[in-house]
């Protein structure tokens, strides 16, 4: 009974073995390809006036006059986030779920959080309104990270591509949720961005290219993204609304 006993529990073991296995294994091996089909190392560029002239190049290409003096923009990011950001004042409603944060970008000890229609409060509260600041902090670069190429704390460089085209490597040292990121910005001859290079902290790939040529001019004027295209991902920007508030 016990040499039964064994065999039965190895043959349980074989087969959940087999079973991690086979759903395990054809992902290893997708990563594998993707990393060295598509794995690239940051590229050094020039620091210095060239770039700084191909950062206003790019933002004169997108009449960011336009974007400066947008004062709200209203946003939902693939169907989950949903944001009334009020840029005029730093705030912003973030909606996911059954949650709400009223987000207080100049101190957020001074947000406040809901679920459904209660008020949170304490650790919990402090949790969701971290929550809604990597939220904000991410998806909001998908709709408007080309306005950011001069913010505080961004090193800008010169780089020729393979194509000797120039391109603009970001890297942002402080700020957000992540300090340390880089783009690349691949530009039109015109200047405006057709997509980026990313070497993030949370993407396992460096150098993974996402696109930024699905553009909408919005009610002030504004131009910003509708869709994003990332590998086989889509990212889609949808209910876009900008104001100038009084």
């Amino acid at each position: 009974m016990k040499k039964q006993k064994k065999t039965s529990i190895k043959k349980i073991f074989k087969i959940i073995a087999g079973v991690i296995i086979f759903f395990t294994l054809p992902s290893f091996l997708f990563f594998g390809f993707l990393y060295f089909k598509y794995n690239e190392e940051l590229p050094t560029g020039t620091p210095g006036e060239q770039a700084d002239a191909l950062a206003y190049k790019m933002l004169d290409a997108l009449d960011h006059e336009k974007y400066k003096a947008t004062d709200y923009i209203e946003f939902t990011f693939k169907k989950r986030h949903h944001y009334k950001w009020n840029k005029k004042e730093n705030t912003c409603e973030v909606y996911w779920k059954n949650y709400k944060v009223h987000l207080d970008l100049n101190n957020t000890s001074k947000s406040e959080t809901f679920e459904g229609d209660q008020k949170v409060q304490g650790t919990p509260a402090k949790e969701l309104i971290k929550k809604a600041t990597d939220y904000f902090n991410n998806d909001s670069f998908w709709l408007v990270a080309p306005y950011k190429v001069l913010d505080p704390g961004t090193e800008r460089r010169l780089v020729k591509t393979e194509e000797n085209k120039d391109a603009l490597l970001i890297t942002y040292t402080s700020g957000g949720s992540t300090p340390g990121d880089s783009y690349l910005w691949l530009l039109n001859d015109s200047g405006k961005p057709t997509s980026f290079k990313l070497w993030t902290s949370i993407l396992p790939i460096d150098g993974l290219e996402a696109s930024w040529n699905d553009w909408t001019t919005t009610e002030t004027g504004a131009m910003l993204p509708t869709f994003h295209k990332l590998l086989v991902l889509g990212l889609e920007i949808e209910d876009l609304k900008t104001l100038h508030l009084q």
